[in-house]
């Protein structure tokens, strides 16, 4: 049974925040946090998904995910402050109310912080990458780089910028980095609708066997649930937001996060559809690899995505730097101020530049981390914490829904992690590391 009365570990729910300047964001500062969280280098990949799954199938995947993902959304922006005079600013603590101050951080946290590791990793792999494209379109005659080195580079980049002190401080990377996922999505479907079908184009299922091709499947799924994340900080989100009983967060919250789903659909559905039908089955996991004229277009909207994925690091690993701090300063008696800072987020930088090196596989890690962290947080953690804290009336319409979201949602989390892992042994095993 599920109380309604706070706890001790509620009460103190909202405190953590205290330290910021004040919770003064207007409602498009959720529209931006959220598009910088959620529109980042899965929009890349849906050609590559959809080239697995097939049009009917693979734009009926990309549909119901966006409705599925607005509804656990939604949910999540009333729960914020499900009991009154208590605001649930992080997960782990709507986690903790829904299931008991003992069983919920154990589902809840490590839930999370596959999401915002596994994103972390993701983008320094795809900073590095399309840093290293940028180069070559635009100096053909420079000595290449490797990749590693590329990726230690953008790496380089976050031990600076993650020693800004909260998301308020961010709120300016995180602007330019919407700005550039809307901008960069935008060449990626233009660039393929002036490129146009390549010759004998084919979107027939790729030939390969019949147990490899349900894996790469699997892996399309996670791909998709990779694309849809923005759930994992979405309590953080509006945590900065004011709240009063006349104006709840939630009302600016709500209208901020409609306005990033309308960006989110005008950007991955022309992605998705027009560079499946550019390149069928032969599209790259990384959609803007397969565009190569205009030069100086394609080589922005790469430096485009450094740019986006640099404030999406930063948008992801500021709840992670909160806990690490406040674990470092409960469990160690560490001191608050800037040495604390320093060494634990350099060393969190400094881990998820080791794993993305080491690793620096797109479009398994994709769908790896798709299942195994995002469907939970975006497709179904919500709505199971709905039913809990709700308790909607037995087979009422809101009932059948988030039951129904529950089964897709752990079909699509234990389908993609096991494709993505599986892809990830297969493509590991020809690869060289550090090269």
């Amino acid at each position: 049974m599920v109380s309604t009365s706070p706890s001790k570990e509620d009460q103190s729910m909202s405190k953590w925040t205290e330290g910021d300047p004040a919770r003064r964001a207007k409602w498009w500062y959720s529209t931006f946090h959220s598009v910088t969280a959620m529109i980042g280098a899965g929009v890349l990949s849906l050609p590559y998904a959809m080239a697995y799954l097939g049009w009917g199938p693979g734009i009926m995947v990309l549909a119901l995910s966006w409705c599925m993902t607005l509804n656990t959304m939604w949910q999540m922006i009333q729960l914020h402050e499900c009991v009154p005079g208590t605001r649930f600013d992080r997960y782990i603590d709507l986690g903790r109310h829904a299931f008991g101050p003992k069983l919920g951080p154990w589902i809840v946290l490590p839930q999370q912080l596959i999401v915002q590791v596994g994103c972390d990793i993701v983008y320094m792999v795809t900073g590095g990458k399309c840093l290293k494209k940028f180069m070559e379109m635009t100096c053909a005659s420079c000595t290449p780089i490797r990749q590693s080195y590329w990726i230690l580079i953008f790496g380089g980049i976050h031990f600076f910028l993650s020693q800004l002190p909260n998301f308020n401080s961010v709120a300016g990377v995180s602007l330019a980095a919407a700005v550039m996922s809307l901008s960069y999505s935008t060449i990626a479907w233009a660039g393929s609708l002036a490129h146009g079908q390549i010759d004998n184009v084919s979107y027939a299922y790729k030939s390969t066997s019949a147990a490899d091709y349900m894996f790469r499947v699997f892996n399309a799924l996670g791909e998709i649930s990779f694309a849809f994340a923005g759930h994992a900080v979405v309590l953080e989100i509006q945590a900065t937001i004011p709240s009063t009983p006349e104006k709840p967060s939630k009302i600016p919250m709500w209208k901020g996060a409609l306005g990033a789903y309308f960006i989110n659909a005008i950007c991955y559905f022309p992605v998705a559809i027009i560079g499946y039908w550019a390149f069928g089955q032969d599209v790259d996991d990384n959609v803007l690899t397969d565009l190569k004229r205009p030069a100086w277009l394609i080589a922005s909207a790469n430096l485009m995505v450094v740019v986006h994925v640099i404030g999406s690091y930063q948008v992801y690993a500021m709840p992670v730097f909160d806990m690490l701090e406040r674990m470092m300063m409960k469990r160690l008696n560490f001191p608050p101020g800037i040495a604390l800072r320093l060494l634990t987020r350099s060393t969190y930088v400094a881990f998820t530049l080791f794993v993305g090196v080491t690793f620096p596989f797109f479009g398994d890690l994709l769908g790896f981390f798709g299942g195994f962290g995002f469907a939970p947080t975006s497709y179904f953690l919500p709505c199971v914490m709905w039913l809990l804290i709700k308790k909607p009336k037995r087979f009422s319409t809101k009932w059948f829904i988030n039951w129904a979201c529950i089964f897709v949602g752990v079909f699509i989390m234990i389908a993609s992690t096991i494709g993505g892992f599986r892809n990830i042994v297969t493509d590991s095993s020809t690869y060289r590391f550090y090269t």
